[in-house]
């Protein structure tokens, strides 16, 4: 498939997804299908991104789409993509559309928009996590590739870990925040939610770098490689108290895991830490909340319940009350904070924490709007404070929904935290898929509900045939038959597409990456006569994926000559 055809073909599947999912709180401004398939066919496939999609958090600016923060009055048109997108759109990737969000990025829970509230990618009746609530739904729902959020208290994290995403929060400074609207200016960072490690990582790393504009970016100073037995730093027990029913021992799993590693795991108390992070909003500090959108919600206070969300509106006017006294003083108790902190993680090459303590539903936070937001940033709120580093990763499931981890280190440990969280990475199993299952086809969602990714398209092995089986939704069932004979006629072949191609050329499909519990799940649903099996690919290699029962295709219509299951489609 040439690069201009994958790209289609991506665009399509990502616009099939979006109308499969019916999930319109996820975005403030959505692109119009026909202006990105003309920016994805027209990206040179050589580049590092090319073929991807991605979404753009609403306070970061896209050239040729508003930028509202998630209030239409604060709303206006800017003049160029924001530094990070344009590194990106640079790097080949292409923007599908601006996201919901906490207004102006203030909130954890990802409820507080005139827009809607972004209900959670595997409970509709739980919340996403804020602030950058859109831009993870639209990665944890298989719509976009990747997606950019911003993160002052924990917003690039605890969707994250409420979506069983990558949360990648950069040291401050890496990323220029040239066309973001800021929340706390010398706090924000631009964020990274993807599925996969090393795509929000290359992300990361491709919007990284100062651009002459930003005064507060910094050139990276990396720290050195990860020493030959990391020292993980946990917190003492009665830390972690007031975590979610299941969610300690899932921890437990966690700290297990890296021990398993060979990783030398050591209690320290985080109470400096802790004690930062309460600074971010009950003191002084909110006050560059004011400084950021004061003016604008001061001057809009009659859309407060309206345009303007009450809870947002309460946090960013109470800024306007502290002293510069008491700002002051507040920034004397951090350094003091901070100080007690890296003392205490003295040696240690990161603190490992769950990135949030709870998953609340819609309703609880609806009845307690401050006090359920509080409760999500205990272990986010004092990175950006403390100018440390951190990465938020999947950690498995607790009684169906996604538990996540999260690993914090120094400035510049970026690469370090990326290298400790490679290690930890559950086990993946990569699976075929030549039918219903296809992007775009009316089962992908349960792969991408059991957390797969696509990774590539792939063809059979020549010794394979399809048929159609009488099953709703309809489906093909494969079936390896034996090497075609010599001197057998086979049909003509024809391109990656999986037009024309048939028995001779292999039958065209997906693979996917799936962690091993959401395998698991998923194969425990397959209905019979389905089945999972070893198929040999037309490079030589094996993998595992779909089959048939032989008795299943007894009198069903041959479809090998098709050469896969949309063609067959299109054509009949």
């Amino acid at each position: 498939m040439s690069g201009a055809t994958a790209a289609a073909a991506r665009v399509r599947d990502a616009f099939a997804r979006i109308d499969a999912v019916d999930r319109p709180e996820v975005w403030i401004t959505l692109r119009d299908r026909e202006s990105v398939l003309a920016e994805a066919e027209a990206v040179d496939p050589s580049l590092p991104l090319a073929g991807l999609l991605f979404a753009v958090k609403d306070n970061i600016d896209v050239a040729g789409l508003p930028t509202t923060a998630a209030a239409r009055s604060y709303a206006h048109d800017p003049a160029a993509d924001a530094t990070a997108v344009a590194r990106l759109r640079a790097a080949g990737a292409v923007v599908v559309g601006k996201t919901n969000l906490d207004q102006f990025a203030t909130g954890l829970v990802g409820t507080r928009s005139p827009f809607g509230a972004v209900r959670n990618a595997w409970d509709p009746t739980r919340i996403s996590g804020g602030s950058s609530s859109g831009s993870a739904t639209a990665v944890a729902l298989g719509i976009v590739d990747f997606a950019l959020g911003t993160d002052t208290a924990g917003s690039g994290r605890v969707p994250a870990a409420l979506g069983n995403l990558v949360g990648v929060k950069p040291t401050k400074g890496l990323v220029p925040n040239t066309g973001v609207v800021p929340a706390c200016r010398s706090q924000d960072c631009v964020t990274v939610f993807a599925r996969s490690l090393d795509l929000a990582r290359t992300a990361a790393e491709l919007m990284a770098g100062p651009d002459g504009v930003d005064p507060l970016t910094r050139p990276d100073r990396a720290l050195a490689d990860l020493p030959a037995v990391p020292r993980i730093a946990v917190p003492l027990p009665s830390q972690l108290e007031g975590l979610a029913p299941g969610w300690a021992e899932a921890f437990a799993a966690a700290v297990d895991r890296f021990r398993a590693l060979g990783h030398q795991v050591v209690e320290v108390d985080i109470a400096p830490l802790l004690d930062a992070a309460s600074l971010l909003y009950d003191g002084a500090f909110v006050a560059e909340r004011y400084a950021a959108v004061g003016a604008h919600i001061e001057a809009h206070r009659d859309e407060v319940g309206a345009d303007l969300d009450p809870s947002v509106a309460a946090i960013v006017l109470g800024g306007a009350r502290p002293t510069a006294a008491e700002l002051f003083a507040d920034q004397e108790r951090l350094d003091a904070f901070g100080a007690a902190g890296r003392a205490a993680l003295e040696g240690a090459t990161a603190l490992l924490t769950p990135t949030t303590t709870w998953h609340p539903t819609l309703e609880q936070v609806a009845d307690d709007p401050i006090g359920a937001n509080s409760r999500m940033g205990r272990y986010t709120n004092f990175a950006n404070l403390l100018d440390m580093a951190s990465l938020a990763v999947p950690a498995g499931f607790v009684d169906g929904l996604p538990f996540g981890v999260m690993l914090t280190g120094p400035a510049f440990s970026d690469r370090r935290l990326a290298a400790l969280a490679a290690a930890f990475a559950a086990p993946t199993v990569d699976l075929l898929v030549v039918g219903a299952h296809l992007r775009g086809q009316p089962l992908n969602g349960q792969l991408v509900a059991s957390g797969g990714s696509f990774v590539r398209e792939a063809r059979t092995a020549s010794d394979y045939r399809l048929y159609a089986l009488d099953t709703v939704p309809p489906k093909p069932g494969l079936v390896r038959v034996g090497p075609v004979a010599s001197g057998a006629a086979a049909p003509d072949s024809g391109s990656g597409s999986g037009s024309g191609s048939g028995s001779g050329s292999g039958i065209v499909g997906e693979v996917w990456s799936l962690p091993a519990a959401g395998f698991g799940t998923f194969v425990a649903a397959l209905p019979a006569p389905m089945a999972i099996g070893t198929v040999a690919l037309d490079d030589g290699t094996d993998v595992t994926g779909f089959l048939v029962e032989p008795f299943a295709v007894q009198g069903a219509e041959d479809i090998t000559h098709h050469g896969g299951w949309r063609a067959y489609r299109e054509q009949s």
